[in-house]
């Protein structure tokens, strides 16, 4: 596994669990889409405003709405604030 990939892994898990801990869905994947899981806007602002605990970085809400996968969003994370 090459560093990046190893990174992306590392803030999926991460986001896997804030999904998980604000839709309230233990058995949440890093594939799960945010929408079938019942996310709605105000979940996506819990969402990026824990992000942004972590990065010390604004976050747009609108990054959730757009990559709505732990996974995909790990990666735009980590393109554009480094390893969360």
């Amino acid at each position: 596994m090459t560093e990046n990939a190893a990174t992306a892994t590392r803030t999926a898990d991460l986001l896997v669990e804030i999904f998980r801990d604000v839709l309230a869905l233990p058995d949440l994947t890093e594939d799960t889409d945010f929408y079938e899981a019942g996310g709605d806007s105000l979940t996506a602002f819990q969402i990026t405003g824990r992000l942004e605990e972590i990065l010390g970085a604004e976050v747009p809400v609108s990054l959730v709405f757009a990559y709505p996968t732990p996974r995909d969003l790990a990666e735009v994370v980590d393109a554009d604030y480094g390893r969360a």
